[in-house]
């Protein structure tokens, strides 16, 4: 192999033509992705856009390097990082200085010990909220799975994560508005180098829903200027923060981080727990096994934090729900220097795109990738796997400081779901497929009848 004057091996990445893309592109961006990359079989690929051409990695050993080995090389900036950055500004979601000043603050809402502190809460929250399904489930009522999940964690975060300080009526708000967000930011995040200038399908319901949101957050703001209340909660974190003497921190500050972590403590949850229903009804014996388990370690009470330590099935199946559905399914960078990535040049100032989606469903990396299957992460196998196989909450230093939570959270709601109900899905319109946006949604909508344990549905 031939050495470049920089002393990088040269090898060539996998191109992929415009001409031979855009047309998949364009009807189904996700599907056109998967391609790639499986044809690429965890080589680096070049893809090109037209107007950029970003290097797209996925092998684990060339994940780690850009994550953890040079992650003060690849930084979350540039041309792919411009949609989430007009969305979050100067906050953990960002880079350099401000990220490292938002993580030290938030970072200890997220300790274990405070996890732990706030389980209890958490585990109310959740069983408060679930109960609220039993008028449908004893009516035989389908219930649409992505606003119930929504409303459930919703429910349980505003409780514990945001000490209870945001009201009914500003939540009424913001659930919505960020829905709105969440959906119409799809074309920006597929075609990030289009000028803003250059109105974009999502573009006004997009400017609608961050309306919302900054009048509604800037209130919140404005409300505990002077009192920051008491807690370990994010709110609470935020405000003293900037209340401290000289801290520099001004309101914008609050509202950036304030909408980060709103974003990605609920909408990521939901859109997870959307998903496990559909894998549970392409599995019957994953899910028998599943409620067998909860049934006999929980019966119909209320879930408990206590619990979970005896329910190893509800975790691998969270573990597996995120194999196929990471939370964030794709990382954008930018390098700062030239460098080399598995014998490809990378210089200065091109992009690298990292997917933990296209990742963990690699076949070099993983047996059946597109099969549900939890013994995946049985005590055996799991030791098996490459650290970074398998990052469904990123890694390196700008790994989800929330990422705790999220398993307790969601190990919590499927387990109180499941041990008060026996859920079928409804027959869809097609296949369920995942479609781009902030996160990977279903494309349809998802309903399910959900059977009382204690009894049979009215007729």
């Amino acid at each position: 192999m031939s050495v470049d004057v920089g002393g990088f091996p040269v090898r060539k990445a996998r191109n992929f033509p415009l001409h031979r893309t855009v047309a998949r592109f364009v009807r189904d961006p996700l599907r056109e992705l998967e391609r790639i990359s499986t044809e690429a079989g965890g080589e680096v690929a070049r893809i090109d856009l037209g107007a950029s051409r970003p290097f797209l990695v996925t092998h684990p050993d060339h994940v780690q390097q850009v994550l953890r080995g040079e992650s003060e090389n690849f930084v979350r900036d540039g041309t792919f990082w411009r949609p989430l950055n007009s969305l979050f500004g100067d906050s953990i979601m960002s880079e350099y200085e401000e990220w490292e000043r938002s993580k030290r603050i938030l970072q200890p809402v997220f300790s274990t010990r405070t996890i732990r502190s706030l389980s209890d809460a958490m585990a109310r929250a959740i069983n408060a909220a679930v109960v609220q399904l039993d008028e449908p489930a004893r009516n035989g009522t389908p219930i649409e799975v992505l606003p119930e999940m929504g409303r459930i964690v919703h429910e349980t975060v505003i409780k514990v994560l945001f000490g209870d300080k945001i009201r009914q009526a500003e939540a009424d708000r913001m659930i919505p508005a960020m829905e709105q967000l969440a959906t119409s930011i799809a074309f920006r995040f597929l075609l990030p180098f289009v000028p803003r200038s250059i109105p974009l399908p999502g573009d006004a319901a997009f400017a609608d829903g961050l309306k919302v949101m900054d009048e509604t957050l800037y209130e919140l703001v404005d409300r505990f200027r002077y009192d920051a209340g008491e807690g370990y909660d994010i709110f609470t974190a935020l405000c003293k923060a900037r209340m401290t003497e000289g801290s520099g921190l001004g309101d914008e500050w609050v509202r950036s981080n304030l909408l980060a972590m709103w974003a990605t403590s609920t909408e990521t949850t939901t859109v997870a727990l959307t998903w496990i229903w559909p894998m549970l009804e392409s599995r019957p014996e994953v899910a028998g096994r599943l409620q067998e388990e909860i049934r006999r370690v929980v019966g119909t009470d209320d879930v408990k934090p206590e619990h979970l330590r005896e329910l190893p099935y509800v975790k691998q199946v969270v573990q597996e729900l995120l194999r196929m559905y990471p939370v964030g399914w794709i990382f954008p960078r930018i390098a700062l220097k030239d460098t080399g990535i598995g014998g490809v040049k990378v210089k200065a100032g091109q992009t690298v795109l990292v997917s933990p989606f296209l990742t963990h469903r690699l076949e070099s990396v993983w047996e059946n990738p597109l099969e549900f299957d939890p013994e995946r992460f049985g005590p055996e196998r799991v030791r098996a796997h490459h650290r970074y196989g398998y990052y469904p909450f990123g890694g390196g230093p700008h790994q989800c400081i929330g990422r705790h939570v999220f398993n307790m959270e969601a190990e919590l709601i499927l387990t109180s779901i499941l041990s008060r109900y026996t859920p079928s899905l409804l027959p869809t319109d097609g296949p369920v497929q995942a479609r781009i946006g902030a996160t990977l949604r279903p494309n349809q909508p998802l309903h399910l009848v959900l059977k009382p344990i204690d009894g049979e549905p009215a007729s």
